[in-house]
């Protein structure tokens, strides 16, 4: 398909491709990362996914799960993570939608 109808099929796949993403992920919560130490230090032996990317400035990106929900934060800063943390290295962490 061409023209305008093709990018708005287009633009129709990427939707469903994210909402199938999001329902497949479950929930994901993004936090400020004062709020992100704050459960990291709840948990004795966290798992935490880390990435260091983006564009144009670099950022550190974590996820974690606790309690069966995913949570997010983003900081210029490295956070500190307690001791027992677990540090999965990602190359990227990226969240639908």
């Amino acid at each position: 398909m061409t023209g305008a109808g093709g990018g708005a099929a287009g633009a129709a796949a990427a939707a469903a491709a994210i909402a199938q993403a999001i329902k497949a992920s479950g929930a994901i919560v993004k936090m400020e990362p004062e709020q992100f130490q704050k459960l990291l230090s709840k948990s004795s032996e966290p798992a935490v996914v880390m990435a260091h990317h983006g564009w144009p400035t670099k950022k550190n990106h974590y996820m974690m799960s606790y309690k069966g929900l995913f949570f997010y934060t983003k900081s210029a800063e490295a956070l500190m993570m307690p001791s027992g943390a677990e540090i999965i290295l990602a190359e990227k962490i990226w969240i639908p939608g």
